[in-house]
């Protein structure tokens, strides 16, 4: 695993707390009550309307609520699993994984109130800044908690994120869930004790890009246009 610290504008390089224990919840949950999340969910809802006329800027509301990040890169093993998509039909994460665009990998659950509305506003505002390439690059979002998350309510949590047919969000089984958590090294062994990951590749058989922290949108788009560099055009189209 090669690790390196983002320097970028957006990341001050200070050490990070550990994305495995309970501070990143002390933390997330006492910005929130600062800024009250729900206001920030709803914002979410307008994001593709309300972005594009200049009214809602998403990530004025909430990035300096992220501390800061570490980058990893690694080689993950895609389990055989079967998962469901919001739409209701059963379909193998490696497919899902494999359908030759760039992934953008985040796991949620959709009673969270703490970091995976924070982290599905950030793919939110991806989606916008990606403009008309939007449908070049995968969104995946796994739930870690498909007992409660049924198709029909991911498809009124991906509503209410204003998500495109390129975002699409996942259910199954416990053990299907599980195995994809622990898969990517997010496995906590309860969605109370989940962190923020967010998992970048530029295509099949490539490795993984993963940023532990709040990543910011800007961040996922620089490492998307990396991976492309040398393979296709720059996948942002304004």
């Amino acid at each position: 695993m090669v690790i390196r610290r983002l320097t970028d504008p957006f990341v001050r390089p200070t050490r990070a707390a550990s994305p495995s224990t309970g501070p990143w919840h002390r933390l997330v949950a006492a910005a929130t009550s600062l800024l009250a999340i729900a206001a920030l969910v709803g914002a979410a809802a307008a994001i593709p309307g309300a972005h594009a006329a200049g009214e809602v800027d998403a990530d004025a509301h909430h990035h300096h609520l992220r501390p800061e990040t570490v980058r990893t890169t690694a080689s993950y093993q895609v389990p055989p699993v079967t998962l469901v998509r919001e739409d209701g039909r059963s379909v193998a994460l490696r497919d899902e994984l494999d359908d030759g665009r760039p992934v953008v990998l985040s796991f949620i659950y959709t009673t969270c109130t703490t970091i995976c509305p924070l982290t599905s506003m950030t793919l939110a505002e991806l989606q916008h800044k990606l403009g008309t390439g939007r449908d070049k690059v995968h969104l995946v979002s796994i739930s870690i908690d498909p007992e409660q998350d049924t198709p029909a309510r991911l498809r009124d949590y991906a509503k209410k994120f204003g998500a495109g047919p390129e975002w699409q969000h996942y259910t199954g089984t416990v053990e299907a869930s599980v195995a994809s958590q622990r898969a990517f090294g997010v496995y906590r062994g309860t969605k109370m004790e989940h962190a923020p990951v967010t998992l970048v590749r530029s295509g099949p058989h490539e490795r993984w890009v993963r940023i532990d922290g709040f990543a910011t949108a800007d961040q996922l788009l620089a490492e998307l246009n990396e991976g492309a560099a040398g393979k296709v055009a720059a996948i942002t189209s304004r």
